[in-house]
């Protein structure tokens, strides 16, 4: 008797509680990545904003020149002509954070000046540079132009008039606008006859706040020295 046979057919497959591992654990890595490209972003998002307020916060910062720098006429032992003091008015660039102008030195106009302020200590720096020489804190005074609160800040709509002694006095003498003759000692200054600025001569002048960025004034003198010199 003829036996007859038939073909069995075996089917495989994966049950639901493996596709529940695979999905998960597809669904975690995607979690994680995506936690890492959002938190670099934002990281990267806080940096840029630190970047930008700081940029703010030092043009805010930054001081600017108002109007043209005034050479005043000085006499060197020899006697040798040439600049004793250099005058300019400055104001905030943009309203901002204000700008400490404490001087170590003060001016009352009484011939000797100027003179050293007891207590002061100032953190903007004026330095000087020329062919011949850098000078890296310079005295200077300050004087306030128009609306003032009574402090040393420079705050929005203020105007400070800066003026720089270049001359060490005790080889020097200083000549005002009406031709007497001043003297005082001052640390730091010019005290060379070959060194002191001379017609045709140029310089810079950098002026350091604590916060923004350094003003540099560049200017030359003319053929001539006046009493009172205006350097546009």
């Amino acid at each position: 008797m003829a036996i007859k046979s038939s073909n069995q057919t075996r089917e495989r497959g994966i049950t639901g509680l493996e596709t529940a591992i695979i999905l998960i654990a597809f669904v975690v890595v995607a979690s994680v990545f995506a936690f890492t490209v959002l938190s670099t972003g934002i990281f990267s998002s806080e940096r840029s904003k630190e970047t930008v307020f700081a940029g703010i916060q030092e043009a805010q910062s930054t001081l600017e020149p108002r109007g043209s720098v005034v050479a005043y006429k000085g006499v060197l032992a020899g006697p040798t002509s040439t600049v004793y003091k250099l005058t300019f008015v400055v104001s905030n660039a943009v309203a901002g954070e204000p700008v400490d102008l404490t001087p170590d030195f003060t001016a009352d106009g009484s011939g000797t000046d100027p003179d050293v302020s007891a207590g002061a200590s100032s953190v903007t720096v004026i330095s000087y540079s020329d062919k011949n020489q850098f000078l890296n804190d310079l005295p200077w005074t300050i004087s306030w132009l128009g609306n003032n609160d009574g402090d040393n800040l420079l705050e929005n709509n203020e105007k400070a008039e800066i003026s720089i002694w270049l001359l060490n006095r005790e080889t020097a003498t200083a000549i005002d606008t009406a031709g007497s003759v001043t003297f005082q000692t001052t640390e730091g200054g010019m005290t060379s006859s070959a060194t002191v600025l001379a017609t045709g001569d140029q310089f810079t002048v950098q002026v350091q706040p604590p916060n923004g960025a350094v003003l540099n004034i560049r200017r030359e003198l003319p053929a001539q020295l006046d009493t009172v010199m205006d350097l546009n």
